[in-house]
């Protein structure tokens, strides 16, 4: 995923889970950026099978 704010590519992994004290049913679901801890969406399951399909070869 990329984040919305300094650009920075990682895998969603990567980054932090979001607020546990979210008032959303189950916690809350962004993911922040491991550089700036910037809240982002999760990646939608299409997005993550294109980049599988389409994605760069694996070194």
């Amino acid at each position: 995923m990329r984040c919305g704010f300094c650009g920075l590519e990682f895998p969603e992994e990567q980054g932090h889970t979001g607020c546990k004290n979210c008032p959303m049913s189950g916690g809350c679901k962004m993911v922040k950026c491991p550089r700036c801890n910037y809240e982002n969406p999760p990646e939608p399951a299409v997005i993550k099978g294109l980049k599988k399909l389409f994605g760069r070869p694996q070194k």
